[in-house]
């Protein structure tokens, strides 16, 4: 067998069902949830009610990959969701789910660099001073290191995870372990709370649903891989699948630990509720552990991020829609052109603020995604009826009409909630759309002249 390296622009065929469970659930599983409970509890003070939000965001992510395994397994090709909505609707569409996916990505490694910056200051206050420059170089090193090829990539992943799982089930197996509310004086946060805050309003509801939707982002990643999977038609849907069930149990576990031990007030008013929990068990030390912990998490997630994002810049450059160098590909199969190009978009972010700006324009912009991804489901079942599916999506055609009609009326919340945001993606689309025509009637030219 041939040692030379492969040709710019080839993805190697590395990765297998481990990866793939690794860069879901780990692109997922992050610092955040050791922060939301305590979010989404200010908006919905009551035990049932924070569980059945968490039980329904689990359940999205059960609909969403149960399309997303159809079309993976259909179109095995990198770039995620934008590789399905642009066989579906062509270029503009395709530039714009792939333009928003990548956007989020971005900001939301700039997001991850500063929260890991952020999280180390519980450890060591005299970091906060240099949160930003810690950030920066947090990001550089974990460029430099995915640099090194998908091997790396897929072994840390793999770890991440693993630490992920021990970490949290740690603070699980702990705040169990812990005296009873009743014994040790802490009055539980599913039974504290006052008459008056027994009526939960569906704005309160809806916003709740939303930041755990949040919480739950980047179920996405095998989508990403799928070209580089060995046996994409058997390992994707169990990825997605076996991820998905995974973070509903974590999740919910997470929520049933910090709404059984700790009260409402504490809950409500506490911005990492899952550091009293390890500050009851540990004493004063538990937040600096929890300050490790989370920044740890923070930058195994940052490192999920920046091996997924180049994947979308690879597929829509070798669909004519971005420069060609992005498909260079190193001798240990990473897509280096298009990983620095994120890099570089990410790292003024994080000194400017800017990624927050992104995040609000992305919320709008990923939502819209999602419904022209779920769309192309049915876009293509139309257009392409015999095109090979591995794998074809349970419950056809009432579980996939679901998702799209909840990605379509998420949509329409929030664009009434913020109209700027519908502004926006309607600009995007206006700048999309005729882009995406002359391209593809460029290459139609080229075409007939040869």
């Amino acid at each position: 067998m041939s040692s030379s390296p492969p040709a710019s622009g080839a993805l190697q065929k590395r990765l297998g069902l481990p990866f793939g469970i690794a860069i879901m659930a780990g692109s997922v599983v992050g610092a955040g949830i050791l922060r939301t409970p305590g979010v989404v509890a200010n908006e919905v003070p009551l035990f049932w009610a924070a569980m059945l939000v968490w039980l329904l965001g689990g359940i999205y992510v059960l609909l969403s990959v149960n399309v997303a395994s159809e079309l993976t397994t259909a179109l095995p090709r990198a770039g995620g969701i934008y590789v399905p909505v642009h066989e579906a609707f062509g270029d503009g569409m395709g530039l714009l789910a792939g333009w928003s996916i990548w956007a989020g990505y971005a900001a939301g490694g700039a997001a991850l660099a500063l929260a890991f910056a952020e999280f180390l200051t519980f450890a060591i206050p005299a970091a906060g001073d240099f949160t930003v420059p810690i950030a920066v170089c947090a990001l550089l090193l974990v460029t430099g290191f995915n640099w090194l090829g998908v091997e790396e990539g897929r072994i840390s992943n793999i770890i991440a995870l693993t630490l992920k799982l021990l970490l949290l089930g740690g603070v699980i197996i702990a705040a169990f372990a812990l005296e009873s509310p009743a014994q040790s004086g802490v009055g539980s946060a599913a039974s504290s709370v006052s008459p008056g805050e027994a009526a939960i309003g569906w704005v309160a509801f809806i916003t709740a649903l939303q930041i755990v939707l949040g919480a739950y982002d980047g179920w996405q990643g095998p989508s990403f891989f799928a070209e580089e999977d060995k046996d994409p038609a058997r390992n994707i849907p169990r990825a997605f699948f076996t991820s998905a069930f995974m973070l509903l149990a974590i999740y919910l576990a997470i929520n049933l630990c910090v709404f059984t031990v700790l009260d409402i007030d504490t809950l409500r008013g506490s911005d990492l509720p899952v550091a009293v929990l390890i500050e009851m068990l540990l004493g004063p030390v538990g937040t600096k552990v929890t300050g490790i912990a989370a920044a740890i998490m923070a930058l195994l997630t940052l490192n999920a991020l920046v091996m997924t994002h180049p994947r979308i810049l690879y597929g829509m450059a070798r669909d004519g829609l971005f420069i060609r160098s992005a498909m260079l590909v190193n001798r240990g199969g990473t897509p280096w052109v298009a990983m620095l190009i994120g890099t570089a978009v990410a790292v003024p972010m994080i000194m400017s603020g800017a990624y927050v700006f992104v995040f609000k324009i992305q919320v709008a912009t990923g939502i819209f995604a999602g419904v022209l991804y779920n769309a192309s489901y049915f876009a293509l079942r139309a257009k392409r009826p015999h095109m090979e599916r591995p794998f074809r999506a349970i419950g056809q055609p009432v579980l996939p009409g679901l998702i799209l009609a909840i990605t379509i009326a998420l949509f329409a919340a929030i664009v009434g909630a913020d109209p700027v945001s519908g502004l926006w993606v309607a600009g995007l689309i206006g700048i999309c759309l005729p882009v995406g025509i002359h391209l593809e009637r460029e290459r139609r030219k080229a075409a007939f002249a040869v």
